[in-house]
């Protein structure tokens, strides 16, 4: 198994007095709220953070984009990979970018050509739709986002691989000439990744054997990623092949304490603070706005988030298998469950979250690494118990 670090940056000092006072912490949330200052000392902080995960042997470090939010302070994964580049060794997976929020979608083709250049071909990339709040900030039309999402992502792809310059014609962009400078250090492109939380058409699309992207659970119950990972090597089956574990990723938040009772008291504010201040709720226009899914993908979002948030606690975070956390042997054993059940060859875990200051932050990136990742980097396939069509449907 591969193993990564990821990180959201969040605004960890943010006063969640002022969130109670808004109408959430996305979009509307006064940036008066925000200190230069401290964002200064964070920013520089993360990436310290990131660099040390790189140092102890994660396979790589992992970003992505927000915008207009305390949830996380990249609005540009980009210029975070970059400043990373020169820093690490391991892979550096971006996700992901919204390819499909842009007017010029080629202007990220290029960054992330660049980056792969730099680093000597040590990119990820993800391709993502943006969470609905994000069609607010861009002021982009959410009905159009599965749409302008493929469109975006085929024409970033010919850009990558196919001879320029060639004009490019779709329903939404629309080039005359597509010749980007610098092109992929990986050939034909770097792999794509499509981190997403549950819905069915981008399985579809990530599954579909002209693409074979990395599929990507995120941030759900243990029996929801199980069903849509599921679901990813179903749809790999209709389409005449069977998925590897390799296109198979999940990632989740996970603390490491001495004992599984330190680990849920010293979790607790700061893993509450995420679900329930900086977490848009489901039902939130905001989150999903009219459009933005169809109605099968709509219900099985909200159902998968179903008590997520709003007044969560940790002890029902670690029950539905939504956050890992505990003493090293008990991550480490329901990390080894899982991958029996589930058979992801790639692994993403966010060792800091919410409020969680410097000190507790670095403590657990080095208990994760001293005493977890070891034993689950060498998991494989001889562990998985294997798909079955018959029991994906029945699901």
């Amino acid at each position: 198994m591969r193993v990564m670090s990821f990180h959201l940056m969040p605004y960890a000092e943010l006063d969640v007095e002022s969130v109670r006072d808004s109408r959430g912490a996305w979009v509307v949330l006064p940036n008066t709220n925000f200190d230069p200052k401290v964002g200064h000392r964070l920013y520089n902080r993360y990436l310290d953070e990131l660099e040390l995960a790189d140092e102890l042997g994660f396979d790589g470090v992992c970003v992505n984009e927000h915008h207009q939010t305390a949830y996380g302070l990249m609005p540009s994964p980009v210029v975070t990979a970059s400043a990373l580049a020169r820093r690490t060794k391991g892979r550096i997976a971006i996700l992901g970018n919204a390819f499909c929020l842009r007017e010029n979608p080629l202007t990220l083709a290029e960054e992330h050509a660049m980056i792969d250049c730099i680093t000597g071909g040590r990119l990820i990339t993800g391709m993502v739709r943006g969470v609905g709040s994000e069609y607010f900030s861009f002021g982009t039309n959410p009905v159009h986002s599965l749409e302008r999402h493929k469109e975006a992502a085929e024409l970033v792809i010919q850009a990558w691989t196919k001879p320029g310059p060639f004009a490019y014609e779709g329903k939404h962009y629309h080039f005359e000439y597509v010749n980007i400078w610098p092109r992929p250090f990986q050939q034909p492109h770097p792999p794509v990744w499509c981190p997403s939380q549950g819905s069915s058409e981008t399985i579809e699309w990530a599954a579909h054997p002209s693409r074979k992207f990395v599929y990507v659970q995120t941030y759900s119950p243990s029996e929801t990623i199980a069903k849509y990972l599921d679901l990813y090597r179903q749809t790999a089956h209709n389409h005449g092949y069977e998925a590897a574990s390799t296109q198979i990723a999940w990632c989740a938040p996970a603390y490491v304490g001495e004992t599984d009772k330190s680990a849920i008291d010293d979790a607790r504010p700061h893993i509450e603070m995420m679900f329930n201040k900086l977490l848009p709720r489901a039902s939130e226009m905001m989150y999903l706005p009219p459009g933005y899914l169809t109605p099968q993908s709509l219900m099985g979002v909200l159902a998968a988030k179903k008590g997520n948030r709003g007044n969560v606690k940790i002890e029902q975070l670690i029950e539905r298998g939504i956050i890992l956390c505990g003493s090293a042997d008990t991550v480490r054993k329901t990390i080894e469950e899982r991958h029996e059940r589930m058979g992801f060859a790639e692994f993403m875990c966010m060792l800091q979250f919410g409020s969680m200051p410097a000190e507790m932050s670095e403590a657990n990136i080095r208990r994760f690494a001293r005493d977890v990742l070891p034993a689950i980097k060498t998991l494989s396939d001889k562990e998985y118990r294997g798909f079955e069509p018959a029991r994906a449907a029945a699901e």
